[in-house]
């Protein structure tokens, strides 16, 4: 395991080594890492969720993990941080794709999604669904707030699945088609709008 700070080691090194203990004690808490910006690495999350290093794709899941657990996001850049460095990486739509609409155990009316990592999120106010227009197909693309400002794209097949458990409510005196989970209602469209985003 690398060690922060050691002479000699690569600014991944260094990410690695702080992803790594961060993971026997559960998620690093990079919200209160402030370390010194240290330049670029040659990282990009694809609109698909595939993490490339030097322009290879990372193929193995669970360094993706790593990688994942140490990612901060501070005025729409995004960083692997460690407490005494980092880094900027390039995030072309969102880090995370959310991959899997989980059945709720308790209450069938919760959506908890699994991300490409793995990480559950029960969707709720403080994990909100946001829909947005998608330029050029007059449709919408959905997310889902994961963690400190960093979202997950939700899968076309999976927003099928949502548009397939929505509802039409009032919200703020406009009828509004959406969907529920739990006491929380996340619109969509206007519901006489929805036509155009079919």
């Amino acid at each position: 395991m690398a060690k922060q700070g050691q002479a000699g080691d690569s600014p991944l090194d260094v990410i690695l080594g702080a992803a790594k203990q961060g993971g026997a004690k559960g998620p690093p808490p990079v919200h209160l890492w402030n370390p010194p910006f240290c330049g670029d690495l040659d990282m990009r999350i694809a609109q698909d969720g595939t993490w490339h290093y030097l322009g290879t794709p990372i193929g193995r899941p669970a360094l993706v993990r790593l990688f994942a657990s140490v990612l901060k996001r501070e005025d729409g850049q995004y960083f692997l941080v460690t407490p005494v460095e980092k880094v900027g990486i390039r995030v072309e739509d969102a880090p995370f794709v959310a991959v899997e609409l989980l059945a709720g155990d308790d209450d069938a009316s919760i959506l908890r999604f699994r991300t490409n990592v793995d990480d559950i999120v029960t969707c709720d106010a403080e994990h909100a669904l946001r829909f947005e227009p998608e330029p050029g197909t007059g449709g919408l693309k959905p997310y889902l707030h994961v963690r400190r400002d960093l979202w997950a794209k939700v899968t076309r097949a999976l927003f099928y699945d949502l548009v397939a458990r929505g509802e039409e409510r009032e919200v703020g005196g406009v009828p509004m088609f959406g969907v529920a989970s739990g006491t929380q209602f996340f619109p969509m469209a206007k519901a006489d709008a929805l036509k155009d985003f079919a």
